[in-house]
């Protein structure tokens, strides 16, 4: 029996393994680098302020920042060619670049996101998170501290963001519920994890699912304690999701059945498999039992139906004869939101920009983000259900159809609108700690040390 490996979390950037506060005030910082040496003098000074997950329960500082590179932003600072080239050709290529893969079309397409997503500008983004907004005005302050005397660094995107009432998303659902525990990640799992996945399938350096520590990107000290990141931005029409409701129903109660229906859980985030007639708040709140179900009980989606949002990004145990597969696309999910929730009962759009920001965790974008956006998001074939989509994440190019199975009759939710808009997205690369000053440690030719 192979051992767990214990994971160096005192070099592992804290967002990988440790959820944020809550509640928690936040701000996204987009930079591009215009001289290497610089940058690498960027890096140098904003090393100190980034969080490891060892001292995530005790910080150090009012906030703490994760900070993430492009493959752009990686050949800015003078990281040396082959070391560039040993990186996957996904995250070279970008996210734009993979938009007929993702499905990223129509409305959804980069010719349509905001500036810098999906261009060569985008070089470093930092996360930084707090708990209230003194805090976050003081580490913004340290940021800021950073570039100064540093023209050749420049803010191309900002961005503020922060937790919603109740931590429900933009259309009112408990947010944040459910992520793989990390094997060795020194912290105990809550009950209701279905599954616990090999470190390598979320940071390199470990054993993944297949037994396979990652040989790239090289080098070793670059890679190690390192993943890579999905950068999600979307924009969320809340009004359009409410009024299609009210249309598809008689009652209230019939909305929030319908809702619930859609998403795989109520808004209080009690799953449709243990309560499939009504909200139950009491179970939604108890993180010792919001997570504990299983899809073998509901194998005909008489409870929760096949193409709820939450039963397709993570099928559980409902694909019995490809559960070893499923946990090769497992991946962390850390969301927040912008804007301010839409007033209860608002049936018309009033303008406002709301939506979320999804950062999708893992060591194999390929077939962890890449696998669930393009097959079990937008193609219903794995579930037998055709051109069906996910009828939260769907990008309005399948059939506008929604199934929920029934007795004796199923019922079909026809003309679907889509209610989630992508607005920009990158690949980014989440180095370890040692392997930040390794990188803050190249030289002017892009060569060091570790290299030779």
């Amino acid at each position: 029996m192979m051992s767990v490996p214990k994971l160096e979390i005192s070099d592992i950037q804290a967002t990988i393994l440790r959820p944020r506060p809550s509640p928690y005030k936040g701000e996204y910082v987009v930079l591009r680098i215009n001289e290497a040496a610089q940058g690498r003098e960027f890096l140098r000074r904003i090393i100190p302020y980034v969080a490891p997950a060892e001292d995530w329960w005790v910080p150090s500082i009012p906030a703490w920042l994760g900070i993430v590179f492009t493959y752009h932003g990686l050949k800015a600072l003078g990281l040396p060619q082959p070391s560039l080239d040993s990186f996957p050709e996904e995250f070279r290529q970008g996210m734009a670049a993979r938009a007929s893969i993702l499905n990223d079309i129509g409305t959804n397409a980069p010719a349509n996101w905001e500036y810098p997503f999906g261009t060569s500008d985008m070089h470093v983004a930092l996360a930084i998170y707090s708990k209230d907004d003194k805090s976050l005005e003081a580490v913004l302050e340290q940021a800021s501290q950073s570039q100064r005397e540093l023209p050749k660094i420049s803010v191309v995107y900002r961005m503020k963001f922060s937790e919603l009432p109740e931590g429900r998303n933009p259309l009112g659902f408990k947010d944040g519920l459910h992520n793989p525990h990390v094997e060795g990640s020194g912290v105990d799992p809550l009950p209701g994890y279905e599954t616990t996945v090999k470190a390598g399938e979320i940071i390199m350096g470990y054993p993944d699912e297949n037994g396979q520590t990652a040989t790239n990107p090289e080098p070793e000290v670059l890679r190690r304690n390192g993943t890579f990141v999905a950068f999600r931005k979307f924009h969320i029409r809340v009004a359009a999701f409410r009024k299609y409701l009210r249309e598809q129903t008689s009652s209230r109660d019939e909305e929030e059945l319908i809702a619930a229906k859609m998403v795989g859980r109520w808004r209080s985030g009690a799953p449709l498999v243990l309560s499939p007639e009504h909200d139950d708040p009491a179970l939604g709140a108890d993180p010792n039992r919001n997570n504990q179900f299983s899809y073998s009980y509901d194998m005909e989606g008489l409870k929760c139906p096949f193409s709820a949002h939450i039963r397709r990004v993570n099928p559980r145990d409902a694909l019995k004869n490809d559960l070893v597969a499923v946990n090769l696309h497992h991946f962390m999910r850390r969301g927040t939101n912008y804007g301010p929730p839409l007033p209860e009962g608002v049936l018309e759009d009033d303008g406002v920009q709301r939506g979320g920001v999804f950062l999708l965790i893992g060591a194999h974008i390929k077939r962890q983000f890449e696998f669930v956006q393009s097959q079990w998001i937008t193609d219903g074939n794995f579930i037998r259900q055709g051109t069906e989509q996910d009828p939260i994440l769907g990008n309005s190019q399948g059939d506008g159809i929604f199934t929920i199975p029934k007795r004796p009759v199923r019922r079909r939710l026809h003309g679907l609108p889509q209610f989630i808009t992508v607005r920009g997205g990158e690949y980014c690369f989440m180095p370890g700690l040692q392997a930040l000053k390794w990188l803050a440690a190249l030289d002017d030719k892009g060569l060091s040390q570790e290299m030779s």
